[in-house]
């Protein structure tokens, strides 16, 4: 056996940039070799820097919008003929508006594809022989979103509620096979998210971040202790997810999240 197979393999989705990178930096540091899959360009990039912690990091050019896509991404995970010990299934998008007149339906069907069809579809995949074995974890990125309604955001947080919902179930079943579920749920994160989201214009979008950095080393500590969910983020970003999220009606939190994310926010538009 090579010294390379001495250690664990971690596999994480949208790993070339923002939290997904982090969190690949995070099994790197930690003696994991990754393989990191993403669509689009940065992808060799982001290998090359994560090799520097001293790991072997594979690549895998995938479109998890497609089915055909993740059944590539599979096959690449078992051409490594390595047993995952972690999965991190971190790919998304995020896609704000109004939701008439404003976002498209052919975004809001790519949107729910990567959150939500190929989270399930790649769970499907790795899950059965993690059972098989008897051990392993699986991280699932929701967010903060995922625990309130989220007016300009519908589609998005619907699917964000979904992977927090989906992971809790995924974790209850797993359990007793020795394989360990955690959900991750940051708060505004500087990341490109809000970018290429057309969110660029809303208070929340041009408002105060989260560092990805210790968003991922949070969702990274979760997921080794075994924690079913972790807020990411500040202890601000904490409380609302926590106790704020808990408290209100869903009223009351969506008019919040409305005044955030409303196109035109960021001015103070009152329109």
């Amino acid at each position: 056996m090579t010294e390379t197979n001495h250690r664990p393999f971690a596999v994480v989705t949208g790993g070339s940039q923002g939290i997904g990178y982090e969190l690949a930096a995070q099994f790197a540091q930690n003696g994991f070799d990754v393989l990191i899959a993403a669509h689009g360009d940065g992808l060799d990039e982001a290998a090359k820097k994560l090799a520097e912690y001293g790991t072997t990091i594979t690549t895998a050019r995938a479109d998890l919008t497609d089915y055909e896509g993740v059944e590539s991404l599979y096959a690449a995970i078992r051409d490594t003929a390595r047993p995952v010990d972690a999965l991190a299934l971190n790919a998304g998008l995020g896609l704000g508006g109004h939701f008439v007149g404003g976002t498209a339906l052919e975004d809001e069907l790519r949107l729910i594809a990567l959150n939500v069809t190929s989270t399930v579809h790649l769970a499907k995949r790795v899950a059965p022989d993690m059972v098989a074995r008897g051990a392993g974890r699986i991280l699932i990125v929701s967010s903060v979103s995922g625990t309130t309604p989220t007016p300009f955001e519908a589609v998005y947080g619907g699917t964000k509620a979904f992977g927090l919902s989906f992971a809790e179930a995924l974790r209850n079943e797993l359990a007793e096979h020795g394989v360990s579920v955690t959900a991750l749920l940051p708060a505004q994160t500087e990341t490109n998210f809000f970018h290429r989201g057309d969110m660029d214009d809303t208070a929340i979008g041009a408002g105060d971040k989260n560092d990805p950095t210790r968003v991922a080393q949070q969702g990274y500590e979760a997921l080794m202790a075994g924690k079913d969910k972790v807020v990411g983020g500040n202890l601000a970003a904490k409380f609302k997810g926590n106790v704020t999220n808990r408290i209100l009606s869903e009223e009351q939190k969506a008019r919040a999240h409305h005044d955030l994310a409303r196109p035109g926010s960021a001015d103070n538009d009152t329109d």
